[in-house]
């Protein structure tokens, strides 16, 4: 079964390459399934079986190398463990306490299902119950890293810029949630559908934002956490009661932005702006997946946010840069404000004006907005009068730099102040 190697230090190397993609690809699948079988009061179980199965591998296939089926290893191991973990516990609990024998008489009874369909099913069910509304937003994001995602605890804490400890009390505090409202991990019923759907896009949603607009310096961890809330996404979208064009509309909207992904973080970690972003390094193919997800979300009569949103991202992708282009984002911000308020929706409108040939009247909406304590409002401000008067933009950027947080996003302001200070605008 195990496959041999003529060169210790290479299959170490594959090895401990190869176990974290498993485990990030896995982990996650193989908790589900077993925590569909255990019951989400049980989640911890489910863990750790899963845990102790990784933990065997990195031991076993240091010594005996890495099998020819590395997942299928995996996924025997799970079951088997499942399996020895059920059996002890049915020894105990007749010593013990005969009151949950049939409970655990069940579970010997049910197969350990680990086919492809079933860890979708276990999945898809596991978002709506992570998702429930009486656990606070910040835990279903985490829950669904660590559960949905198979983030470890440090790279939770990476892309949330927190520790180990914080991330850890935050993810059992949501799992004492779990247990005291005996949350079920089930599909919700056809009218429960719409409401308990609309929270969980919101979760992905906010999952994709985490990572796109990471303020971590690691990129290989903020590209993960887009590219699983896109996974989660699919899962919806390929399943018959999930197939709406809500569904669809957000996963144009993620596509649409992921395909800039590489374009707007250079080298180094740091933030290039819109205008600044090589073309070339846009993904063309990310940009048709979204057109394609558009059409399928144009479907019905209701537009929601994620359309208006998923539209704007699409003329974004668009390379001219003519001002109907302009007049189109701006025209969608108008109707996404009317949809759903937003300040920083607001903000973003006001660029809109100005690259549609009313800069005035776009520092004139900007300033109304009066958003004191956010750097971005200095930091358009300056932008916006980088036309207009240097002195005044110049003044905006520094105010920026007192509230601004980011490393990454401070570098952009000082270049801009740097800019700016070469200016020929008349003041």
């Amino acid at each position: 079964m195990f496959s041999k190697s003529g060169c210790f230090v290479l299959a170490m190397s594959t090895q401990e390459s190869l176990i974290p993609h498993l485990f990030r690809t896995e982990f996650s699948k193989i908790v589900s399934v077993l925590t569909r079988l255990f019951g989400l009061t049980h989640i911890e179980i489910a863990e750790d079986i899963t845990s102790e199965a990784f933990l065997l591998a990195a031991e076993t296939w240091g010594s005996k190398g890495i099998p020819d089926n590395p997942k299928a290893w995996l996924y025997a191991v799970a079951k088997n463990k499942t399996l020895d973990y059920i059996k002890r516990n049915q020894l105990f609990a007749k010593k013990i306490n005969l009151a949950i024998q049939h409970e655990l008489d069940s579970y010997s009874e049910m197969d350990i299902d680990l086919s492809e369909k079933n860890i979708i099913d276990s999945q898809l069910q596991m978002i709506f119950a992570i998702c429930n509304p009486s656990i606070p937003v910040e835990a279903q994001i985490g829950l669904a890293l660590r559960i949905l995602c198979g983030f470890g605890i440090e790279e939770i804490a990476n892309a949330f810029l927190t520790n180990k400890e914080t991330i850890n009390k935050r993810l059992f505090r949501a799992k004492e949630k779990l247990r005291e409202e005996r949350i079920a991990i089930e599909f919700p019923n056809p009218n429960q559908l719409i409401n308990r759907l609309h929270n969980v896009l919101s979760t992905i949603y906010l999952l994709f934002n985490e990572g796109y607009y990471s303020q971590s310096s690691n990129k290989i961890i903020s590209k993960d956490l887009c590219f699983e809330a896109m996974r989660l996404n699919l899962m919806l979208a390929e399943n018959n009661l999930t197939n709406l064009p809500e569904v669809n509309a957000l996963m144009a909207l993620m596509c649409f932005h992921a395909s800039r992904f590489e374009a707007r973080i250079g080298n180094t970690g740091e933030i290039i702006l819109y205008e600044d972003q090589d073309k070339n390094l846009w993904d063309s193919a990310l940009i048709l997946k979204g057109e394609r997800f558009m059409n399928k979300a144009a479907k019905g009569n209701q537009i929601s946010k994620y359309h208006l949103e998923a539209a704007i991202a699409y003329w974004h992708s668009q390379k001219n840069d003519s001002l109907q282009k302009w007049e189109n984002i701006l025209q969608l911000y108008n109707r996404l404000l009317q949809l759903e308020y937003s300040p920083i929706a607001a903000l973003n409108r006001t660029y809109a004006l100005s690259k549609s040939g009313n800069n005035k009247a776009a520092i004139f909406e900007a300033l109304k907005l009066n958003l004191l304590n956010n750097y971005l409002f200095y930091s358009l401000l300056g932008t916006l009068y980088l036309q207009e008067d240097k002195i005044l933009a110049i003044k905006n950027f520094e105010k920026a730099l007192t509230l601004v947080t980011s490393e990454a996003e401070r570098n952009i302001i000082l270049k801009k102040i740097a800019l700016a200070k070469t200016s020929k605008v008349n003041t």
